[in-house]
């Protein structure tokens, strides 16, 4: 950075970037409400962010929310396409993150054996 236009540049591309992302990346929002997180959320936000990083998937949005309401069916991640229903995979481990990233947000296949919720929007 050598100059306040450089800033003024830098700004103007992140925030084009991050418009881009809420109108048309893909999101990903993990149940984290206090028996999603005594359930193993964290780590399972943890395995999504790291798996997101090594496929180099910047596009994705990564979201967090309170109580989804199912708790016998912790931990609860949402994938949500752009133009397709949200999916709701529920009982999802750390190493259940690999395949719903590379089936369902990279490939558009739900993972039909994880899903416990489905909302036409």
């Amino acid at each position: 950075m050598k100059s306040l236009a450089d800033l003024h540049a830098l700004r103007d591309k992140l925030k084009a970037d991050i418009k881009l992302r809420k109108e048309t990346g893909t999101k990903i929002i993990v149940g984290m409400g206090t028996c999603g997180i005594a359930a193993g959320a964290r780590e399972v936000m943890k395995a999504i962010l790291d798996e997101l990083n090594k496929r180099r998937l910047l596009e994705v949005q990564v979201q967090q929310t309170g109580c989804i309401g199912m708790c016998e069916k912790e931990v609860l991640v949402d994938v949500v396409r752009p133009g397709e229903a949200r999916i709701t995979y529920g009982k999802v481990k750390p190493e259940d993150v690999p395949k719903i990233i590379a089936e369902h947000v990279v490939n558009g296949r739900i993972v039909e054996e994880l899903v416990v919720g489905k909302i036409d929007e």
